[in-house]
């Protein structure tokens, strides 16, 4: 009797799943949780999923008809689309499954989009033409005449006592953008006479900012090798903090590049030891996706080095890179495109293998050296890919950056010892004189 039992239950155990299906109808919309769902889909795939949504309690309509046999990411798209979520592989066997965001996409959707992007254009007139509507809508979407306009005018800068250091000197510099509201920034400049290159520096999302180790180790050696950089606050970052709270802010996206072009017309207008044509712009990440804006919106750079940020499938995860809907630009554009606005410009990428940049080798920058290759200067794009390195701004990307401007302004390679250079402190670089 005992062992009829056990028969029995094993039974009901492997029939019950199609009962559960067999009790779902046209009428209840085939719904079924949606925990089940997925549950089943890692055990007919062998997979784990990890969440950032809430699953509890949520129900989905018409649940089995969502799933193909033959493909668990297109089974994932038809389930995530209908809650506004999405997923991401993060390896063979573990998927993340996380709201819909509206930056970044799948590197499948970048390339289909680098590639419908090209049939726009074949050759150097058909190309420009695109550019030149590119630019004039991106400054249109970003607002950035409008809040020029509404900066207070003939603001003097406020300036700190100069800072000598070994082959360098540090100055920190705030200007008034709008009423009660500054950018903070620091000025390295060579201890050698003469006439310089000028390397305007956006800065990312790293903490805390300007005052991090390896940003003012960047600087100083690039400016020991003979180029004047400045950079400055995240808006609502550092000193800015003081003055405003909130960072992810569609303003943010705007301010920031005012502060870059604010500093520029600064050193521009008032320095003499600048050399206007070498004019370079260089930042990482967040700072990256700045770096490219900026040669959009200003035709007063040379040379650009954007570092670990570029993607066609990602836009900037901070509103402060995409809240404004610049991307929206011309029925639709992404940053690499962006960046092509600059042949034949000297440019480098720079990317790595642990973040969305993995894909630049194979698929953004034979995209840019086509858009080069109109001008006859594919050389003048260059990549330097680290595969096996992460998201940060370390000493390989660093030397990336030295070797550009070594090249492409004519640095003095024999200055190149991040040894011989003083990390200050944050009191040091928040000093002003009033």
């Amino acid at each position: 009797m005992k062992k009829i039992r056990v028969v029995l239950s094993s039974v009901l155990v492997a029939i019950m799943p199609l009962c559960e299906s067999a009790a779902q109808t046209y009428e209840d919309h085939f719904t079924r949780p949606v925990s089940d769902v997925m549950q089943d889909l890692q055990k007919q795939y062998g997979v784990k999923f990890k969440y950032n949504v809430d699953t509890a309690g949520v129900k989905l309509p018409y649940a089995q008809f969502r799933i193909r046999a033959y493909s668990l990411e297109e089974s994932l798209n038809n389930i995530c689309k209908y809650f506004d979520w999405n997923w991401w592989k993060q390896s063979d066997k573990l998927y993340k499954i996380k709201p819909y965001e509206y930056p970044r996409r799948h590197v499948e959707e970048g390339e289909k989009m680098l590639d419908y992007l090209s049939t726009l254009y074949n050759d150097k007139q058909t190309w420009e033409k695109r550019r030149n509507r590119l630019r004039k809508e991106v400054r249109q979407r970003l607002g950035i005449d409008a809040l020029l306009d509404s900066c207070v005018k003939d603001a003097k800068p406020i300036l700190s006592k100069v800072r000598k250091h070994d082959g360098y000197t540090m100055q920190n510099i705030a200007i008034e953008m709008t009423p009660g509201q500054h950018v903070f920034g620091t000025i390295y400049t060579p201890a050698k006479k003469g006439k310089h290159p000028l390397i305007i520096c956006p800065d990312g999302h790293w903490s805390p900012g300007r005052e991090r180790a390896d940003e003012q180790t960047r600087l100083a050696t690039l400016a020991r090798m003979g180029a004047i950089c400045v950079d400055f606050d995240l808006y609502a970052w550092g000193q800015s903090k003081d003055e405003v709270e909130k960072h992810e802010t569609s303003r943010a996206h705007r301010m920031q590049a005012a502060f870059a072009l604010r500093l520029l017309d600064y050193m521009w207008n008032n320095r003499k030891d600048v050399d206007k044509t070498r004019v370079g712009v260089n930042g990482g990440s967040g700072g990256g996706t700045h770096t490219i804006l900026l040669t959009v919106i200003d035709n007063r750079f040379t040379a650009a080095a954007p570092t670990v940020n570029l993607a066609s499938h990602f836009d900037g995860g901070c509103p402060c890179e995409s809240g404004m809907p610049v991307q929206s630009s011309c029925g639709g554009t992404c940053n690499p495109e962006l960046a092509a606005c600059f042949a034949p410009n000297p440019m480098l990428i720079v990317s790595d293998g642990g973040d969305w940049t993995s894909s630049v080798p194979e698929l953004e920058f034979p995209y840019l050296q086509r858009v080069y290759g109109f001008y006859d200067a594919k050389e003048k794009v260059r990549n330097v890919h680290l595969a096996n390195e992460r998201h940060d701004f370390g000493p390989n990307k660093r030397q990336a950056v030295y070797d550009f401007f070594i090249d492409v302004f004519g640095l003095d390679r024999t200055k190149l010892d991040e040894s011989k250079v003083t990390v200050e402190t944050p009191e040091l670089l928040r000093s002003i004189i009033k």
